[in-house]
């Protein structure tokens, strides 16, 4: 009797441990806050854009190193890293840096957090980044337009940004049913970073705000429904 309440007890230990080593070895997804927060509680913190080498030339947050699976010299920059220390990864969304993020782990790193929303998180969210672009649209620009039409609908988005390339169609869609009664503006990362910042409200990519006589008739993160979203808040506010 005492043998078998012996083997459970170490059975239990073993399974606790076994979970325990599991919850160390986790790709944590975080909000912006939590990620933002981390970074700077590190001295070096080692940043990684999982983007392309395109993307990051054009804009990225300061001090990343940019690198992903499909990178020729993968392995040297994996081995650049220190597998005791915390990694931090984005990309657009959490594909191709979560992609990255279960990989690194398989080799033995023990903590690495995936930014929730990617780079549209970070630089939607006002944090600082680099970019080697002026906004081609200023946010003075952006209030104009909003204030000397009575229907604008916004896209922001990425031109390497997957979902938001699906957006387009729909946009050609409800352009040809309402014609000049609704004034569209497409806003991408790499022409418009500054006032996708000054926005302060895009967490994600594909984001679509509708507005009304200058006051938000709703907010949209991705696809969706977009087409009978449009056709309700139209139809509800005329």
């Amino acid at each position: 009797m005492k043998n078998r309440t012996l083997k459970k007890s170490i059975t239990a230990v073993v399974l606790l441990l076994g979970i325990v080593g599991l919850a160390q070895n986790q790709q944590i997804t975080l909000p912006l806050d939590s990620f933002y927060t981390k970074i700077k509680s590190e001295k070096n913190p080692q940043l990684i854009d999982a983007r392309s080498p395109e993307e990051f030339a054009l804009n990225h947050i300061d001090g990343a190193v940019n690198f992903n699976l499909q990178t020729e010299n993968y392995a040297k920059y994996v081995a650049s890293l220190d597998k005791s220390k915390p990694v931090f990864i984005y990309s657009i969304n959490i594909g191709r840096s979560g992609a990255l993020a279960k990989e690194l782990l398989k080799n033995g790193f023990s903590e690495v957090h995936d930014l929730e929303g990617g780079i549209a998180n970070w630089i939607g969210g006002g944090k600082p980044f680099y970019s080697n672009s002026k906004s081609k649209l200023s946010l003075a620009d952006y209030k104009k337009i909003i204030a000397e039409n009575d229907f604008v609908l916004v896209d922001i988005g990425s031109q390497y940004c997957g979902a938001c390339k699906k957006v387009k169609p729909v946009l050609e869609n409800i352009k040809a049913q309402y014609g000049s009664h609704l004034k569209i503006i497409e806003i991408d990362l790499e022409d418009n970073p500054q006032v996708i910042a000054d926005l302060k409200t895009v967490n994600v990519f594909p984001y679509l705000i509708l507005y009304r006589k200058g006051r938000i008739a709703f907010k949209k993160e991705g696809l969706g429904d977009l087409k009978n979203d449009v056709d309700v808040a139209l139809v509800q506010n005329n």
